[in-house]
């Protein structure tokens, strides 16, 4: 099974609201050339991974910037988003750091984790407030490009998920052991 079919069969299975309301065709499109494609800065991807942390941050675990989600969610934006998609996104990006002048004076790389995870959670409940399923908000994007990225990487299905590489014997029931984390397979 190819990226582009997975990353299909996350989206039907999650509802397609996953990562924007036309990720099926997103995908389809991703091979043609976007009409402003958007190259991004090593800034914007510093930027996209101390979100991507403060989202998912290192614990007993690795965190988004292990996994490096930033690059990821860039790669992601630039070559499957369309030009709309894209904007969507941008906007979340101008969103958080104007938020962040706003709010502390200053940008969003030069806040406290504290800081930052406060700014994070003010924008994902706006988000859900807004959300409607035939129009993401713009920081719904940036929260789950960052968990397609985070747990589809090695890191993430490796270290994080319960990791079983397929093939292996087909076993009908599992028994489940309590704190034990979610599966990932491939």
């Amino acid at each position: 099974m190819n990226r582009r079919d997975l990353l299909k069969l996350i989206a039907i299975a999650t509802g397609l609201p996953l990562i924007g309301a036309d990720v099926v065709t997103a995908a389809e499109n991703a091979a043609k050339p976007a009409g402003e494609a958007h190259a991004f800065s090593p800034e914007d991807i510093r930027l996209l991974d101390e979100v991507a942390e403060t989202i998912i941050p290192r614990t007993s675990t690795p965190g988004a910037k292990d996994a490096a989600v930033g690059a990821f969610m860039a790669l992601y934006v630039a070559d499957c988003y369309t030009d709309e998609q894209r904007k969507l996104f941008l906007s979340a990006m101008a969103e958080i750091e104007n938020r962040s002048q706003a709010e502390h004076k200053k940008a969003f790389l030069e806040l406290t984790p504290q800081e930052r995870q406060t700014l994070i959670s003010a924008l994902d409940k706006k988000a859900r407030a807004e959300q409607t399923p035939t129009a993401p908000q713009a920081f719904t994007l940036v929260k789950q490009l960052t968990l397609l990225g985070f747990f589809t990487s090695k890191i993430g299905a490796t270290e994080v998920l319960v990791y079983d590489e397929i093939p292996g014997g087909f076993e009908t029931c599992v028994p489940y052991k309590k704190g034990t984390p979610a599966w990932g397979t491939t």
